[in-house]
């Protein structure tokens, strides 16, 4: 391969025969590569050295936008790997130098990935996140000009108190839920992970993000977790369960935390 040009890997896989879905593309546009090598298979697409050698990927990372749209790319090529096998995917921007670096990480790598196929085969990933919706603020009141001076600072205070209490006991209510749901819903799956919260800022979602799990499930199994996730889902006030997926299982593919992955040249 040229120099200019690296190797992205995405998941490895057993060796299968099944076309992805039409219209799988993957970070060079094309559907991704497969590579083959001793009972284990890679998936991957070339991409710029430009763009993914340690240097300029370093200062892509800081740049939220490309960041995403890598991430969304890499996430639809696992999605549809996982349509037709079994997928260990791999953290965000792992990259070899050529074919060669791609068989020496299915070798480095083979204590984990073979178990780790075996263990998720047939199964798939749900997510159920709980947010805590801060109260909407009281209407202000419009005061004569008389009354201000007389009632504004009590007032003030007032609403204030008023707002913190209503936001806490959001709060509450928000981890109650939580805390039951997720004992519930780990009794129901073959295995639960529990998440960093995540910040609004990052995933758009409004609120603050109280519950972020994952649960293992067979995939026969699915419907039946998701009703579960339903029926137990109550109407409580300010807070709100968010349920997503299906997923290639990310959360229980094990190894390193997500993050950049440079094979040495």
């Amino acid at each position: 391969m040229s120099h200019d040009r690296l190797l992205y890997v995405y998941a490895v896989t057993r060796p299968f025969a099944a076309e992805l879905p039409a219209g799988t593309r993957g970070l060079d546009g094309a559907p991704p590569a497969l590579i083959e090598h001793d009972s284990l298979c890679a998936a991957v697409s070339p991409v710029p050295a430009a763009d993914f050698d340690v240097a300029p990927l370093r200062a892509h990372l800081e740049d939220m936008d490309w960041l995403a749209a890598t991430a969304r790319t890499h996430q639809s090529v696992i999605a549809a790997l996982a349509e037709v096998t079994c997928p260990v995917p791999l953290r965000l921007a792992t990259v070899c130098r050529d074919e060669d670096g791609v068989r020496r990480l299915l070798d480095s790598g083979r204590a984990r990935f073979e178990p780790t196929i075996e263990r998720l085969d047939g199964r798939i990933e749900w997510g159920v996140k709980v947010y805590a919706d801060a109260p909407a603020p009281a209407p202000e009141r419009t005061v004569s000009a008389p009354e201000l001076k007389a009632t504004t600072g009590r007032d003030y205070l007032r609403r204030r108190l008023g707002q913190r209490q209503s936001r806490d006991e959001t709060w509450r209510r928000a981890g109650t839920l939580s805390r039951a749901l997720h004992a519930d819903l780990c009794e129901r799956a073959e295995a639960g992970r529990l998440h960093q919260p995540q910040s609004g800022r990052l995933s758009g979602a409004s609120g603050e993000n109280v519950l972020n799990a994952a649960y293992l499930v067979p995939r026969e199994r699915s419907d039946e977790f998701v009703a579960a996730v339903r029926e137990r889902t109550p109407q409580v006030d300010g807070v709100r369960v968010e349920l997503t997926g299906p997923w290639a299982p990310y959360s229980f593919a094990g190894g390193p935390e997500d993050g950049p992955d440079q094979e040495e040249s």
